[in-house]
């Protein structure tokens, strides 16, 4: 393992952590209005993005291809997750071998004749330029193309200005324009005027009531307190100075605390749970030589190095966006390449990571942390 791999979840700090706790169109200020009749209960993400969005968004986001492969917006974000999961892979596939789903470019060796990947894992691939300091050993290409998970268009453009598992986009318009190029192969480019519009219906998609009041008042819904005994144990590992709470603070769970790794400053929003590390995703691995601000040369032999391929930075090797937990119990699957299909997977990746450390972690431990964070 690299020297680096610790760089933020060294032994010391994951052991002080542990022992601390485990235990018509509308303009783009417009807010969505809050529901007034809509619960938990009856939550229907797919009308309310019709109801609470401009018409013009709605339809570019569904309907315009821009004359590329014939994918939209919805195609890879559907309406009742925000996302892809393998199931709704499986089904475009059953329904037509031909969905807009299915192009070449994410099929699994670029050529069209299979998409075990997309299928199973509900991967897309990414293309994305190599930052001046770093290549590829053994290779003179300028980008590389990895397989990755895709977004949610749920809550997280009206409430994070943080976008894409690495951070690379920084707007929602300039990550609409890159995927109309990259993923729809566009014939055309949008106009100003479409992106907005895009990015409108965006911040009007939520997961839940909850969320969406938050979207439209600014105030984050309180986190739950848990009522089982087993709910309650777990909500006590996200407490700020406890081994999940560490990372995963704030109202959405996806900043670190003012109790933070050493090193780690507060309110940070990229760390690993050494996914590319483990790499139980099976993705193939690359060597990727980085020139340091010195001089010196660092190697990184990763399947996925992250952060690091937009900021050059060796300290960002394999580190990735701390993305929400509300609502983490519908947003399956887990981690930036999809390596966990369920909240169980998640667990086993994290229990990989103290066997490691020598963190004890139980099965009841487990259970009561998921227990948690299905009331998120």
């Amino acid at each position: 393992m690299n020297p680096f791999t610790l760089k933020r979840f060294t032994l010391t700090s994951l052991m002080m952590l542990a022992a601390a706790g485990c235990g018509g169109a509308a303009t783009s200020d417009e807010q969505p209005q809050a529901p007034d009749t809509q619960t938990e209960d009856n939550w229907n993400p797919e009308e309310q993005a019709t109801t609470a969005s401009t018409a013009q968004g709605a339809l570019l986001f569904t309907k315009e291809t821009f004359k590329g492969n014939g994918r939209t917006c919805s195609t890879c974000h559907s309406l009742t997750t925000g996302t892809l999961t393998p199931a709704q892979a499986q089904a475009a596939y059953a329904r037509n071998h031909s969905d807009p789903l299915f192009r070449a470019l994410d099929s699994d060796t670029g050529n069209g004749a299979s998409y075990s990947k997309l299928l199973n894992d509900a991967t897309v691939t990414v293309t994305i330029p190599l930052v001046a300091n770093v290549r590829l050993a053994n290779s003179t290409a300028r980008s590389v193309t990895l397989r990755r998970g895709i977004p949610s268009t749920f809550d997280n453009p009206k409430l994070d200005p943080v976008i894409m598992l690495d951070g690379r986009e920084p707007t929602l318009q300039h990550q609409a324009m890159d995927a109309v190029a990259g993923h729809a192969q566009g014939g055309r480019v949008p106009t100003t005027t479409e992106l907005n519009a895009i990015a409108d219906f965006e911040k009007a998609l939520f997961s839940s009531a909850k969320m969406a009041t938050w979207g439209a008042t600014g105030t984050p819904a309180a986190l739950p307190e848990g009522t089982t005994d087993s709910e309650k144990r777990g909500k006590a590992w996200f407490a700020p100075n406890a081994l999940c709470g560490g990372c995963h603070g704030g109202p959405a769970l996806n900043a670190t605390t003012q109790f933070n790794l050493p090193g780690l400053p507060t309110g940070d929003r990229y760390a690993f749970a050494f996914v590319s590390q483990f790499n139980f995703a099976g993705n193939p691995t690359q060597e990727y030589i980085v020139t340091n601000p010195d001089g010196t040369e660092s190697h990184v032999v990763s399947p996925d190095p992250g952060r690091l391929l937009i900021t050059g930075n060796m300290f960002d090797a394999d580190t990735f966006t701390m993305t929400s937990l509300r609502n983490i119990k519908n947003t399956a699957p887990y981690f930036h390449d999809n390596s966990a299909k369920d909240l169980a997977g998640v667990l086993r990746q994290y229990k990989a990571v103290t066997d490691m450390l020598g963190i004890p972690m139980s099965d009841q431990d487990q259970a009561d942390i998921i227990a948690y964070m299905k009331l998120l």
